[in-house]
């Protein structure tokens, strides 16, 4: 009968210390990819008209001194007013992105 208690015990015991040891790891991992965009440099008669006409209405006034395109369509256009310079980036429709 001593037997029977202290096995029960011990059984239990160990139920118990299994149970509790139980770690569950959980790890994530986020990779971020920065790629730039590459630009070909291309002559700003290059630009389409749509383009043209929507990016004089942010830029009205500016000559065009640069002009590249990415492989999207991109546009990355160095324009000038009154000696200032500015870099802008549009979309191939000529909608403004940023000044970069």
């Amino acid at each position: 009968m001593k037997n029977l208690f202290i096995t029960t015990a011990l059984v239990i015991a160990l139920s118990f210390n299994a149970s509790a040891n139980t770690v569950t790891e959980s790890t994530t991992n986020n990779t971020t990819i920065h790629q730039e965009k590459e630009y070909k440099r291309i002559d700003g008669s290059e630009v389409s008209q749509e383009a043209l006409q929507n990016i004089s209405k942010k830029y009205g006034g500016y000559s065009m001194d640069e002009a590249y395109v990415a492989a999207d369509g991109e546009y990355k256009l160095v324009l000038s007013k009154d000696g200032q310079k500015v870099t802008a980036l549009f979309t191939a429709a000529g909608e403004f992105v940023k000044e970069a």
